[in-house]
């Protein structure tokens, strides 16, 4: 079905148009007395030849222009009116939706959906444009063509007739027009979205991209997809201007022989002179919404476009619930037969697993590469929906929580660092209110304290898109930092030493002793030994499922007892020394 741009079926984004709907309905009657006051060129033209050129009344001719003039002021004012309130209609839509907009372009970003982030902002932006533009009036306009078209049948029959038959074949112009260029118009914005998505993708690994030397692959890849768009565009475009061509030929001709046939009539005695010219007027006015939608109709095939996409971005994604507001948690972590998958995929990673971890206990996570311990990260911190199953913080379900709230009971370093643009300061705070004495205690938790000052405005320092300034292991003790502050109830770090040098992994050593000491749950990811050494449970993980999970020296026995070799024929052969998985 093709959506408009004032759909009204029963969706989201329908229900926000909707209840705009007194707003529209004040601009329809705007547009009623401002198309009723465009009828005063033409009944003044009538009045001055048939009256005043008659009469020579200079009287007459003095009323006539006052009175023509005052109107004209209050079409004036009206079209200023209405233009002022659907640009702040627009303005209030923008605002009603922008929040909800950006939240599920979110979540669509967080599911692995694809697509730009950003595209959802720039669709509302462009629906929001349209509302303000020439194109709406001419929506608003055109239920009063056929009043024109009335008057004019009032004036003359043949010039009424001459007139419908020219609004009908421009009609029928615009109804070619959206044949012919609709469907390539709307596939090259299409093919120009996927282009822009691939591009930014692909640039925001420019280092690894000119180390190497794949710009020119890549570059090739994304002219393919552009040049698609481009030739889309240009077949529209091309259709579009043939059509344009033909309809500014025909309205010329419509002006001028309405002009001829209005002669003709007058010669005959069959009308006046001022009828003939009031008759060309209005019959400009009559035509004026056509074309003006026909030269609009790019702009409304993207806003119509737009719409679409913010619609099923919207039922796709819906408003996230309230949930009951719950007391800080005390950090007994569970899992109920959790089963996972990677966003819309159906093929599970982790499988059936179930474990239980008591409140302030050091949980090492350890397995082979593409086991799914990154995934029982996310799933820990409740960002990937389990397809089965649930992970529980203190009995809750962490992915229904509320994040607003659970939010600042949780540290989570991912293995992929994530830092955002803005001060060290305010990374660490996570983008909150500023507390100096918390976020100090954060660094020295996490060791960076000393680096931190040593920056050019220490805290104060901006470090750009993605910590950009800093380097790997900087920015892994930032973003450590950042979950260590004010005191998490759970805290999950997924490789937090990768990129580590001597100190921070110190650093780290003593900031995980530190959660012991305080009684903070923590589930560590890593292929260290020191952090199993000071672990109190070590899980293992292998293709998806626990294979081992209790006490550290417990799980350690029962691994050695797997490495241990089979004994030989003269007895047991020496195994060789082998780091813990």
């Amino acid at each position: 079905m093709t959506t408009s741009i004032l759909d009204t079926k029963r969706s989201e984004l329908g229900n926000v148009v909707r209840s705009f709907r007194a707003v529209f309905l004040a601009v329809g009657a705007f547009s009623f007395v401002i198309n009723v006051l465009l009828l005063v060129p033409s009944i003044y033209m009538l009045q001055i030849y048939d009256r005043v050129l008659t009469s020579r009344n200079e009287t007459t001719l003095l009323t006539l222009t006052i009175v023509m003039a005052g109107l004209y002021v209050l079409e004036a004012a009206l079209e200023f009116v209405r233009s002022r309130v659907l640009v702040r209609a627009s303005a209030a839509l923008d605002v009603s939706l922008s929040s909800r907009v950006f939240n599920a372009s979110f979540d669509r970003s967080l599911q692995g959906r694809g697509g730009s982030p950003v595209q959802a902002i720039g669709d509302l932006t462009n629906v929001r444009q349209f509302l303000t533009s020439q194109g709406l009036f001419a929506f608003f306009d055109s239920p009063w063509t056929p009043i024109y078209l009335v008057v004019i049948f009032l004036l003359s029959p043949w010039l009424g007739i001459f007139a419908l038959a020219g609004a009908l074949i421009l009609a029928l112009m615009a109804y070619i027009t959206e044949r012919l260029t609709g469907p390539a118009l709307a596939e090259a914005i299409r093919c120009a979205i996927s282009a822009n998505a691939y591009a930014a993708g692909n640039l925001r690994n420019a280092e690894a991209i000119e180390a190497m030397g794949m710009l020119g692959r890549l570059r090739e890849r994304w002219s393919s997809r552009q040049n698609r768009f481009l030739a889309l565009q240009a077949q529209a475009s091309d259709r579009a201007a043939s059509i344009g061509a033909a309809t500014k030929f025909f309205r010329l001709f419509l002006q001028s022989g309405i002009l001829g046939l209005g002669a003709l009539l007058v010669i005959e005695n069959q009308m006046s002179a001022g009828g003939m010219i009031a008759a060309s007027i209005l019959m400009g006015r009559a035509l004026m919404p056509v074309e003006l939608g026909i030269s609009s109709w790019r702009g409304f095939v993207s806003a119509r476009s737009a719409y679409a996409r913010l619609d099923e971005l919207l039922q796709a994604h819906p408003a996230r619930r309230e949930s009951l507001s719950l007391p800080r948690p005390a950090g007994v972590v569970s899992a109920e037969n959790l089963v996972v998958a990677a966003p819309g995929k159906r093929e599970p990673i982790l499988k059936g697993i179930g474990f239980q971890t008591a409140a302030g206990r050091l949980v090492a996570i350890v397995g082979p590469s593409g086991s799914g311990k990154s995934t029982l990260a996310r799933a820990l911190v409740g960002i990937w929906k389990p397809l089965s199953g649930a992970v529980r913080l203190d009995g809750a379900d962490v992915h229904d929580w509320n994040k607003e709230e659970l939010g600042p009971w949780i540290g989570f370093l991912p293995q992929g660092v994530e830092l955002m643009d803005g001060t060290v300061a305010e990374n660490i705070a996570r983008f909150g209110s500023i507390d100096s004495e918390r976020i100090v205690s954060a660094a020295r938790q996490a060791g960076v304290h000393e680096l931190i000052l040593r920056l050019p405005h220490g805290y104060d320092t901006p470090i750009g898109e993605n910590g950009i300034i800093l380097s790997g292991g900087q920015r892994q003790r930032v973003a450590l930092a950042r979950a260590l502050y004010a005191d998490p109830a759970l805290v999950v770090l997924d490789e937090p030493n990768a990129n580590l040098d001597e100190a921070g992994d110190a650093a780290l050593m003593k900031a995980l002793q530190q959660m012991k000491q305080e009684g903070r749950t923590a589930f560590v990811i890593t292929h260290r030994t020191n952090v199993l050494n000071i672990a109190d449970e070590i899980m293992v993980i292998v293709d998806g499922s626990i294979q081992i999970h209790g006490p550290r020296d417990q799980v350690a026995k029962a691994l050695m007892s797997k490495l241990q070799p089979p004994a030989g024929p003269s007895g047991p052969v020496p195994a060789q020394t082998k780091a813990m998985p």
